[in-house]
């Protein structure tokens, strides 16, 4: 048997007249509850707002783009042979779910009174629409043939305010060449993805278009895009994609692509280190008082354990196991809490945000399994670890002064 353990479970009690013992163990196990809930509520919100930004940037410009070294900002590039012969090799590449050729011209749409700069971004028929697709607010995506060229476009829904264009009008885009050339195209479908600064300039289209305006052969694109299954493998499929590229191309992730954005995102992380730092400490100090306080009430305890031939030793395990059952009572409550509030912000999304600011309409949660687990294990470990200090009090308690300790 445990004796320690045996005996920190009994000792929950408290003497009469004591009333301020149980609440300061109350205001202990609240103290672990609620930093135990800010702090996974704290990563769910940031990890799910990282994520859900992620999966929008990704969208527009897929994990990995495979380009000529003059594409820049200007979404203007030296063709690209679509019979590239490191294209089979992809396939062999772990993680790479799906590749597909794209094109971008930057141009000018103009109505009766206005005019807005957009990239008509040109895609082929091995598109993936999945991104698009679930974002559609009117009509519908395109649909694009390896045969017929399409005059369907969608548009975001900015593009669509700014510009007073509904599905099925026609719009006419000016493309500044020489000699400049004119596009009348339909809107087929508006999207609203809330990444402002992407939703304003971004239009999809037949990739066709674009070869024709810059006179290329059906066969020439701007570059190709790579998909991939895990974000987190990115800079590996990068690294090896580079190995089998000719000399003359590069392949430059999407963090690379949006630097400002991802670097935005990864400042979010030292809140959330703020935030659990600052939870642990108030959670600890609190166990600490919740320790010392427990100690004085059991003096006499103490010294009747020392009388008995009770080691200082087993005396700190029994107030230690102690604390660690306050901790435990309180992480429980502190998990139904906060997966609680994450469980009904997910399903019924009831703290909204402004999509112009935080480019979401609400606050995204993410549940991770890992998180979890480790928030809880280390919330337990610190707490423990900074009552260990503490704990040697015990070890300064005289037995005969301890038994006649009123």
């Amino acid at each position: 048997m445990n004796t320690p353990l045996f005996i920190a479970r009994r000792i929950g009690g408290s003497k009469p007249g004591n009333a301020y013992t149980p609440l300061i163990k109350k205001i202990s196990i609240t103290s672990i509850a609620l930093g135990l809930a800010v702090m996974i509520i704290s990563v769910s919100v940031v990890t799910g707002f990282q994520g859900e930004i992620s999966d929008k940037v990704t969208g527009f410009g897929s994990h990995i783009q495979i380009t000529n070294y003059d594409y820049n900002i200007s979404f203007e590039a030296r063709p690209v042979s679509s019979r590239q012969d490191f294209i089979p090799d992809l396939a062999d590449i772990e993680g790479i779910r799906h590749v597909q050729s794209f094109a971008t011209k930057p141009g000018i749409i103009k109505t009766d009174e206005d005019i807005h700069g957009i990239i008509l971004k040109g895609v082929d028929h091995g598109f993936d629409w999945s991104f698009f697709s679930r974002r559609i607010t009117e009509g519908s995506i395109i649909d694009i043939s390896d045969t017929l060229r399409s005059d369907q476009v969608i548009i975001s829904s900015l593009v669509s305010r700014r510009l007073r264009l509904n599905t099925g009008d026609d719009l006419f885009i000016y493309f500044i060449q020489d000699p400049p050339r004119i596009r009348r195209l339909t809107v087929s479908g508006i999207y609203d993805t809330g990444l402002e600064e992407l939703d304003r300039i971004f239009i999809i289209g037949d990739i066709r278009h674009v070869q024709a305006l810059n006179n290329w052969e059906s066969d020439q694109v701007g570059g190709f895009e790579v998909l991939v299954s895990d974000f987190g493998s990115l800079q590996r499929i990068k690294n090896e994609i580079l190995e089998i590229l000719p000399y003359d191309l590069e392949a430059r992730s999407i963090r690379e692509l949006y630097p400002q954005i991802f670097d935005w995102l990864s400042l979010l992380d030292m809140n959330v280190y703020v935030i659990i730092t600052l939870m642990i400490l108030v959670a600890g100090i609190n166990m600490i008082t919740t320790l010392l306080i427990s100690v004085l009430e059991k003096t006499n305890a103490i010294g009747i354990l020392k009388a008995v031939g009770g080691s200082n030793r087993v005396i700190r395990k029994i107030f230690l196991y102690h604390a660690g059952i306050l901790i435990t009572k309180g992480m429980i409550i502190g998990n139904i809490l906060g997966l609680a509030i994450i469980f009904i912000q997910h399903n019924w999304g009831v703290v909204s945000l402004s999509p112009e600011s935080y480019y979401v309409s609400e606050v995204p949660v993410n549940i991770e399994l890992v998180h979890i687990l480790a928030l809880n294990a280390g919330t337990f470990i610190l707490s423990m670890a900074m009552l260990i200090v503490p704990s040697f009090i015990v070890t300064r308690i005289s037995p005969v002064r301890a038994m006649t300790f009123r």
